[in-house]
């Protein structure tokens, strides 16, 4: 049985291991990010909006960013709301859709509806090869929308992407935590090049 040493020790560890590939996504991501935050200004600029999609943790994450941009990051700086959706939470979409033709096409048939050119879609996937997520990206560039990926290490969607956000780990966990600090950072660097006074 574990040790209560053994278990506060493995805490630590973890958050160690977490704050470590950080320090990594502040050494290699930071101009990938910038790009990217830069991008989706220009496409709120625009009166474009912004699709998000993913799956499992990444499906939260989705919904986590969807709601920073469409309510305010912060309380203490009050502006208009941005147009972002995530397409993880229309339940009788995702399960009439699954049921009827299967769950790979789930966001590629939402990205041909609700896309329009200059909309902009960010594929979230840890692995980089969520199916899903590649058919999105794939209707997405059809339909002459730009896209962002935040993913991890390895995988198909960096390639894909017009931008790439590749949190440098293999570890899901780690890399999911990277990415909701990423996408925290992606709406306040939004703000700032949208509202004077940020």
């Amino acid at each position: 049985m574990n040790t209560q040493i053994q278990i506060n020790d493995r805490a630590r560890a973890h958050l160690i291991q977490s704050a470590e590939t950080k320090h990594r996504v502040a050494e290699e991501c930071i101009e990938s990010i910038v790009n990217a935050a830069q991008l989706i200004a220009e496409s709120f600029k625009s009166g474009e909006k912004l699709l998000l999609c993913g799956n499992g943790g990444s499906a939260a994450d989705c919904q986590h960013i969807a709601a920073e941009f469409t309510s305010t990051l912060t309380q203490d700086f009050r502006r208009p709301g941005l147009k972002a959706i995530a397409l993880t939470t229309d339940t009788s979409f995702l399960t009439a859709y699954s049921n009827d033709f299967g769950f790979e096409g789930i966001f590629a048939r939402q990205v041909e509806t609700l896309g329009v050119p200059g909309d902009i879609l960010i594929g979230i996937s840890t692995s980089g090869n969520s199916k899903n997520v590649i058919l999105a990206v794939e209707a997405a560039r059809k339909n002459n929308m730009r896209t962002i990926g935040l993913t991890g290490s390895g995988g198909r969607l960096p390639d894909m992407m017009d931008i790439a956000i590749t949190v440098p780990s293999k570890s899901t966990q780690h890399i999911q935590e990277a990415h909701i600090t990423i996408g925290h950072i992606l709406c306040d660097l939004v703000e700032c090049c949208l509202f004077d006074g940020k």
